[in-house]
């Protein structure tokens, strides 16, 4: 009689461990199906997003959708019967990333999650061909509605992160020479320990050979060079060389923009730095350029804005008469 009790003691507490397994397998499969329902949604509300500001035409509603799925090695996928609109980037990127995390995708470092974010709104993105297609067929009309259009674009992509430059702290002071905007920039995320760390151990590399270079465009990045997946180029021409010309992600003043050399050259003022000005503001009449300093530090760059043109050629003239006493 013990025996046989003993018996079915043991038989219940294999049914018990048994019943125990499948419910765990049930709440895990329930939980999957919540977070694949979950990450179906914050897909079709980033696609909707790329559609609504015209990064993404809505013939590749699809292409996009399916780019997306492959990010995240997810390979199934039911369309949500909800409609979206006006939707909030920040906080369908916050969703999509806090999901990349939980399957392990990613470091929860704003390191990590600024290059994957940025792979995601690559999926969106027009190839570089086709924004300097639209820019040059908008420049025919307007060389103003050309770059209202590439700004645009430059924020929509979320190169420029708006809610991060909204952050800045901005003031304008008087001067001799006209208003200056003075700027203190709370945009740039502040590096984390893990990501420092990991930063030391990533194998040095001379590509892209600066943060200016055109190679950067679609770059993925890594923990110590920004990703540029998102980021496009307008290649123009000044003083009868190849020069690319792009916006700040910083925005350190209204519309920043920066016009690059394609060639690695040192930085120097001289004669041709006014020829190299000029060129730009026949280009941008709305623009006027500002040239860096010729310190390596600064680097080889032109700052461009919207302000008083005369402003700027009287500083750099001033700058080049006190380089001649």
């Amino acid at each position: 009689m013990y025996a046989k009790n003993a018996g079915c003691e043991r038989c219940s507490k294999v049914v018990v461990n048994s019943l125990s397994v499948v419910e765990d397998r049930l709440l895990k499969i329930k939980q999957q199906e919540k977070d694949r329902k979950m990450l179906s949604e914050s897909i079709k509300k980033l696609v909707q997003y790329g559609i609504e500001t015209g990064l993404t035409p809505a013939c590749e509603k699809n292409y996009t959708t399916n780019l997306l799925l492959d990010v995240f090695k997810e390979d199934e996928y039911t369309e949500p019967a909800e409609e979206y609109s006006d939707i909030n980037l920040e906080e369908v990127l916050k969703e999509l990333l806090d999901e990349a995390v939980e399957r392990g995708l990613i470091q929860d470092s704003v390191v990590y999650r600024d290059l994957f974010d940025t792979r995601l709104m690559n999926c969106l993105m027009p190839r570089p061909a086709q924004v300097q297609k639209s820019f040059w067929e908008k420049y025919e009309k307007s060389p103003e509605e050309a770059t209202d259009y590439f700004y645009k674009l430059s924020q929509d992509s979320d190169y420029i992160r708006r809610y991060r430059v909204k952050k800045d702290q901005k003031w304008t002071v008087d001067s001799p020479y006209g208003a200056i905007d003075i700027t203190i920039n709370l945009s740039k995320p502040e590096k984390d320990p893990k990501a420092i760390a990991a930063a030391k151990l990533i194998k040095s590399s001379s590509y892209p050979k600066c943060l200016l270079c055109p190679e950067n465009e679609g770059y993925a990045g890594r923990a110590n060079h920004p990703a540029r997946e998102n980021h496009r180029i307008i290649p123009i021409t000044i003083n009868d060389s190849p020069w690319g010309m792009q916006y700040s992600p910083y925005v350190y003043y209204n519309e920043h923009c920066i016009v690059f050399n394609f060639q690695h050259t040192p930085m120097k003022i001289e004669r041709n730095t006014f020829i190299k000005l000029f060129d730009f503001v026949k280009l941008f009449p709305h623009y006027f350029l500002g040239s860096n300093a010729d310190l390596p530090i600064v680097g080889g760059l032109f700052s461009v804005t919207i302000i008083s043109r005369a402003a700027i050629i009287r500083l750099l003239w001033q700058r080049l008469k006190l380089r001649n006493m």
